[in-house]
Parts: structure tokens; C-alpha cells; sequence
């Protein structure tokens, strides 16, 4: 009887050490001197997403375009914007990583609005980071869960991050997940201004 060995793999402990001064710095060094990395950071940090699904959902800002989200056949606005902040259907699934929708702050509309359309390079924008002492894109993804879990509930903090393969989302429980975003997400807001957007910070509507 033969026997087909099994591979062996070594499950390591990877610690991030994300310090705030680190993501304040960033945040800081960005908002004074390249407006446009500034608002991708500034969108993964309130969203909880990747740089490519930042760069894609500026690229395909379309906010007056009428969709349907296949989940739940619901006919929407791409672009809702309640009174403490936005979400917009960004509608990325198949064998892509997941992003169904990008919540921000009412600020970063304008910021949206003036570079609608535009592009960007990953790795540009990678290097330009390191070059500079900066913290690296995907670390305010990380960031961003590590307080969006002291403000809601982590399924609730899933869902906004569309950790979807973390979740099993029946129809129902899909449109329950969506209001319980919409009440919790400007909790995280005030938590990201408490600790983060401080005033030795320019922001954008400054």
C-alpha cells in the first residue's frame, strides 16, 4: 500500500505592532503633503479595507448610479449617505477578495468628489510609504478591526470589513447586518476622532 506523505506546515505567531503615534504620524505626514495617499489611507482606516478595494472603489466612484445588490434584490443608490456618514456598494465578489460595501465619514466625501476617477499603483504607493518612515497600507486595515471590535460587536465589525467567508449570511440576516452597521459604524467614527483624528491633526475639512 503506498503511502503519500503529507506536507508539514509550521504554523507561526505573527505580532503587528501598530502604535497610535505611528498611525497619527502617518495620517499627519500625509494630509500635508500628498492629499491623494491621504484619502486612501484615510478610507481604509474608516472602512476596514484593502488598499485595492480603497483604489477601486475612488476609481469607480459613481455615487448617483442605481444598483441592485444581488444578496437581497435590493434596489439601491450606489451612494447612501445618512446623517453621521456615507456607505457606497463597492459589490466585489467572486474569486476577487471580497468588499460589498465602503463606509466613511461624512469628510471624506469631498475629498472622494475631487478625485473621482483617478488611479493609483499598490506598489507606488507601498514604496512611497516605506521610503518615508511611514506605516505600510495594510497595517490600517489591521488598525482599523483593532477599534472597530471596541465599538461593535465583531459580527457587526465583519461585515462592514466584508470578512464575509467569517460569516453565514442568509437573506434576512444580511438586511439585519446592514442596519446593525449603520447604527454601530458612527460609534467606531467617534472613536477614530477620540483617539486618532486629534487636534494636533489637520483634517480635511480644517
Amino acid at each position: 500500500m503506498e503511502v503519500v506523505p503529507s506536507r508539514s506546515y509550521r504554523l507561526d505567531v505573527r505580532p503587528y505592532r501598530i502604535n497610535l503615534e505611528d498611525v497619527a504620524k502617518t495620517l499627519q505626514h500625509l494630509c500635508q503633503n500628498h492629499e491623494k495617499y491621504y484619502m486612501l489611507y484615510r478610507l481604509m482606516l474608516e472602512g476596514g479595507f484593502r488598499l485595492s478595494h480603497a483604489i477601486h472603489v475612488v476609481k469607480d466612484f459613481k455615487p448617483e448610479e442605481v444598483v441592485e445588490v444581488p444578496t437581497i434584490g435590493l434596489e439601491t443608490k450606489r451612494l447612501v449617505c445618512l446623517e453621521k456618514f456615507c456607505r457606497h456598494y463597492v459589490g466585489i465578489r467572486g474569486s476577487q477578495k471580497p468588499c460589498e460595501w465602503a463606509n466613511f465619514s461624512i469628510e471624506m466625501l469631498e475629498l472622494l468628489k475631487r478625485y473621482a476617477g483617478s488611479e493609483a499603483d499598490r506598489s507606488v504607493v507601498t514604496r512611497y510609504a516605506k521610503r518615508r518612515g511611514l506605516l505600510v497600507p495594510k497595517m490600517m486595515r489591521k488598525f482599523s478591526w483593532r477599534i472597530m471590535v471596541q465599538a461593535m460587536p465583531r459580527e457587526v465589525a465583519r461585515f462592514i470589513q466584508s470578512r464575509l467567508g467569517e460569516l453565514r449570511i442568509s437573506e434576512a440576516r444580511y438586511e439585519d447586518l446592514l442596519s446593525e452597521a449603520d447604527s454601530y459604524y458612527p460609534k467606531y467614527l467617534e472613536k477614530l476622532r477620540e483617539i486618532v483624528y486629534s487636534s494636533n491633526m489637520q483634517e480635511t475639512n480644517s
